[in-house]
């Protein structure tokens, strides 16, 4: 259980330091966080509804990595953009595009084949074409998800893969309990968190999955 918990503090260590120094993005990915609890209070009850709602989470989480995000050399962890996007663990920028791409295909697709080859009911209204939408969306957060984790079993070992997934899980709860104070920051005008580089979250001790995000 130490070394499970030594990657996972890793992973979301590095996660931080080097992909949210922005506190614009920070406060994206807290507004994000609450949204992204309500999708999971939905899941069960509402799963098209739950898809619908847990995009609009992704969305906001991924404007603040593509348009606040320093992207160049990162003089904070004294490494290149290059090198964190290719130590990165789960979705990189290049993964994020491909991901995003399959997203936005979704409602051109349905449109085209409303029934999806058989997958739906033909819809009737408006209504019922947004929820197949939403429904669809849900199965490709998934499905992006599922693929990745195993990808990881292969390309890394199986420990790397689920201890990922499970952070990903619980990035929700996790941003919260990060990022509450960022909206002040920003409102001070500290459009770059400067604790960054004093930050030390035992990260000395995880040698298990060094440079891990």
């Amino acid at each position: 259980m130490s070394r499970l918990s030594n990657m996972l503090r890793t992973q979301r260590f590095d996660d931080y330091r080097f992909y949210h120094q922005s506190t614009v993005n920070q406060t994206l990915h807290l507004i994000s966080a609450v949204i992204f609890l309500g999708c999971y209070a939905l899941l069960f009850k509402d799963a098209a509804l739950a898809g619908l709602v847990g995009w609009l989470a992704m969305l906001t989480r991924q404007t603040g990595h593509f348009f606040f995000e320093p992207n160049g050399y990162d003089s904070v962890n004294d490494v290149s953009n290059d090198y964190k996007e290719a130590v990165k663990v789960g979705y990189n920028q290049s993964r994020k595009i491909v991901l995003l791409l399959v997203w936005g295909s979704a409602p051109v697709a349905l449109y085209a084949f409303p029934s999806l080859f058989g997958l739906f009911d033909p819809p009737v209204s408006r209504l019922d074409f947004i929820r197949h939408v939403g429904a669809l969306w849900l199965a490709i957060g998934i499905g992006g998800g599922l693929a990745r984790m195993l990808q990881l079993f292969v390309t890394r070992d199986a420990t790397t893969g689920l201890v990922w997934m499970f952070k990903v899980l619980t990035d929700p709860f996790h941003n919260i309990a990060l990022y509450w104070n960022s909206p002040l920051k920003l409102l001070r005008g500290e459009l770059i968190d400067t604790s960054i580089a004093a930050a030390d979250w035992g990260h000395d001790d995880a040698e298990e999955a060094p440079h891990l995000t």
